[in-house]
This record gives structure tokens, sequence and C-alpha cells, in this order.
């Protein structure tokens, strides 16, 4: 093990900079994470009743990117906002 001694006024500066890069990775994380509460977005099933359309006419929407999706592992989820633009581009 090596041991460095630095000041105390650059340790501090140190941990200053340390703890407001904390608070802003902390920051990003939270926004990010309430984007991906999944709670409120839909999976296949839900869209597929939604639209009245078939598991393959869903795929052929992801496909073509008429309709956005996050996948986490095998699971395709789709925020709702994203199914109703789809909805209103399907309207005539």
């Amino acid at each position: 093990m090596e041991i460095v001694n630095i000041e105390s006024g650059t340790f501090e500066a140190m941990m200053s900079r340390f703890e407001s890069f904390t608070q802003k990775v902390e920051s990003l994380c939270g926004q990010h994470h309430k984007d991906k509460d999944l709670k409120d977005w839909l999976d296949n099933q839900d869209v597929c009743l939604i639209l009245n359309i078939s598991q393959r006419t869903l795929q052929t929407l992801r496909d073509t990117g008429k309709l956005a999706y996050t996948q986490i592992h095998r699971k395709m989820y789709y925020k709702p906002e994203d199914v109703e633009k789809v909805i209103n581009n399907l309207k005539p």
C-alpha cells in the first residue's frame, strides 16, 4: 500500500469538488429514474389491447420506427404518450 500526503487545503478542495460531482450524479440519476418508472409504462399486451392489433403488427410498428419502445432484457415497454401518437397517426 502506498501512502500519499497532501496539504489540508488541497484535500478540502478535492472533497468539495467530489461532493459537487456526487450531487450532480444523484440529480441526474433521479431525473433518469423518474422517466423510467415502469408503473406508468405499457407492455406488449397492453398496447395490443389498446390498439386492437396482433403481436406481429406491434412488432412491425417497432421495426418500422412508428412506435418508440424501451427493451429491458427481453421485455418491451412503451410510453403511453408514444402509443397515443400512433393512435393519432392512424386516424383519418
